[in-house]
């Protein structure tokens, strides 16, 4: 109960979709009266179809007037009839102490006989969420775990001790409130999280994924021949969005937890700077986008009024692009070896002074803060 259990049923026919299946939802929960109206809005959302039936469902503290069993055996005759390929049922919260709940989950399972049967726990509530893990394996057997909520601080202490209780595998971790942010559960990756070493693996798995092949392939050869626009910058900005929240991405990569925690794990200071960068890109002529050299002070004052920001961030963008067009012009140029001597400087953590998008315009001073210069004018006086 309160696991975010029907939004992870939307997100789990998200990714099914993204993989080419057909799912199809199904309201099975008559417990809860706005249960129904959620799972339609994320069918909509997602853009599947959906089977409910809210004349059985339970009027505010009330008994259900209809009969799960026979809803879940509805859904799956009207999944056959519209080509779905998955259904996904979504059942009632429940504790595992009830037992009439308890047994009214064992009567689905024995009418529809459903392949897959997952448990979806609240990785925040730790020992109460191992305690329902048993309890529920011990009463329907599992087939594997979800664990939600897992772009909070928790570090998974959860996830091992359910695992360990029930002996099911950890299918998928909910790591964000979007429809998206459902990850596969990797082992390797999940323990070089929980140790702060990062998961460049699981990264550039969801970056294949998720970015559009045809424009990486274009920046690639514009890299090749050391082009770099400011379109492409912006464009590079906007793929690294796709991955999620900023400070996520972070802690994925080997050398950066140290930035994560400056941050925060949803990396909103990050997100609301990438945003601030967009706006004073569109704020630009595409005079100016292809020509930066042209913004002047009369230039950059206009393109901030624009941009709603201070010209002084109209410089730091420009640096920045100016730090990103140098990298990727150096990268274009290296053989093989030199390329493979950036990636080794890059899983020693040293990506935090490349020019990636977002990045180093975020102030993260802490007191005592010195720029290189100010250290240097120190040592000659001593």
């Amino acid at each position: 109960q309160g696991s975010g259990k029907t939004t992870t049923c939307g997100k789990l026919a998200m990714y099914l979709k993204s993989k080419g299946r057909h799912p199809m939802l199904a309201a099975v929960d008559l417990q809860r009266p706005a249960a129904v109206q959620q799972l339609r809005v994320l069918a909509e959302q997602v853009d599947v179809p959906i089977y409910f039936d809210d004349t059985r469902v339970a009027p505010h503290g009330q008994v259900p007037r209809g009969n799960a069993v026979a809803v879940a055996k509805a859904a799956i005759n009207e999944a056959n009839k519209n080509g779905s390929d998955v259904v996904i049922l979504d059942t009632a919260g429940r504790l595992a102490i009830d037992d009439e709940l308890m047994n009214e989950l064992a009567d689905i399972n024995k009418a529809v006989t459903p392949h897959q049967i997952y448990l979806v726990l609240d990785a925040m509530t730790g020992q109460d969420a191992v305690n329902s893990a048993k309890a529920f394996n011990e009463k329907l057997e599992l087939d594997g775990l979800i664990l939600t909520k897992f772009d909070s601080d928790t570090r998974g202490g959860a996830l091992l001790s359910a695992k360990m209780v029930t002996g099911k595998p950890v299918k998928f971790l909910g790591v964000g409130e979007k429809l998206d942010r459902l990850e596969e559960f990797r082992p390797e990756g999940m323990a070089q999280r929980i140790l702060g070493m990062g998961d460049i693996v699981g990264l550039v798995s969801e970056a294949m994924e998720k970015f559009d092949q045809e424009e990486t392939a274009k920046l690639q050869e514009k890299m090749e021949k050391g082009e770099f626009t400011l379109d492409d910058f912006v464009s590079q900005m906007s793929q690294v969005k796709k991955l999620g929240p900023m400070g996520k991405v972070m802690g994925m990569i080997p050398g950066m937890s140290e930035l994560t925690k400056q941050i925060g794990q949803d990396g909103e200071g990050v997100e609301n700077q990438m945003g601030r960068m967009k706006a004073i890109y569109d704020s630009m002529t595409r005079i100016e986008r292809k020509k930066p050299d042209l913004l002047d002070a009369n230039r950059r004052r206009r393109i901030a009024r624009g941009a709603g920001v201070e010209v002084t961030e109209v410089g730091q963008f420009m640096k920045q692009f100016e730090s990103s067009r140098a990298m990727m012009r150096a990268v274009g140029g290296m053989g093989m070896m030199g390329k493979l001597k950036l990636m080794k400087s890059l899983m020693g953590g040293g990506l935090s002074n490349m020019g990636m998008p977002g990045g180093p315009m975020i102030k993260t001073k802490k007191s005592g803060w010195q720029a290189p210069k100010d250290r240097n004018k120190k040592k000659k006086k001593r």
